[in-house]
């Protein structure tokens, strides 16, 4: 019996990720870390995507004291950076990185995946369209891997089924998954925390391309334009 751990943000890229691990599981846990982010909406959206995916667990640990740095999703005195379209992002790191957020994130799924004797944990990074977080490349999850195997005496895979696609990729894939297209409609992207979605945020405006390079509608503005709950 195969057992995958899924960090679920309640984002695109996790609701995907949770589908994906679903397709390929017997069982799937997830786990959503409050850690005190502007778009703390987010974990409402993780909630409800847990629910309609009919996990066999959903987890939601505080962190909320630990973070720190100078990113506006975690010193709310700081402005998010709104742009004009994706086409005029800068590349480079982004202010929103939040320094060890996702090695802090992986060691918590660790121990919770080493309980729940999952093989796999989950993880929805992307080294394409990853606003140059360092901590969304596969040589980090290479690292972190072995480091968990070392301290754990446990093999537990890093699965990230989107390292290697872009947006507009990642669109394709929920659009093969069952049941996924539904639960993106309530995912939650906007780094501003705003319903309907700012679309002028990095993350707002990559996931907005990714749709169009598609051919697709996100399934979120149209659920929000029905005025669906």
């Amino acid at each position: 019996m195969t057992r995958a751990l899924v960090l679920l943000s309640g984002g695109q890229d996790s609701t995907t990720c949770l589908y994906v691990a679903k397709k390929k599981s017997d069982e799937v846990h997830a786990l959503t870390i409050n850690y005190a982010q502007r778009h703390d909406i987010e974990i409402g959206a993780a909630l409800k995507i847990a629910a309609l995916a009919n996990v066999a667990s959903h987890e939601v640990v505080i962190v909320s004291q630990i973070l720190r740095g100078t990113s506006p999703l975690t010193d709310k005195t700081q402005q998010v950076q709104t742009y004009e379209s994706a086409d005029v992002l800068p590349g480079g790191l982004e202010n929103t990185f939040v320094p060890a957020r996702n090695m802090l994130f992986l060691t918590i799924a660790a121990n919770r995946a080493y309980v729940a004797e999952c093989d796999s944990i989950y993880i929805g990074v992307s080294q394409e369209d990853y606003g140059g977080y360092p901590d969304c490349r596969q040589e980090f999850l290479d690292a972190m891997e072995m480091s968990m195997s070392t301290a754990l005496s446990r093999n537990i895979r890093i699965v990230a089924p989107l390292i290697y696609k872009n947006k507009m990729q990642t669109v394709n894939l929920a659009r093969d998954l069952q049941d996924c297209w539904n639960a993106l409609s309530y995912s939650h992207t906007c780094y501003q925390g705003m319903v309907p979605p700012c679309g002028q945020c990095h993350a707002c405006l990559l996931r907005a391309r990714g749709f169009a390079q598609a051919g697709f509608a996100d399934p979120l503005l149209e659920r929000l334009d029905k005025g669906s709950s």
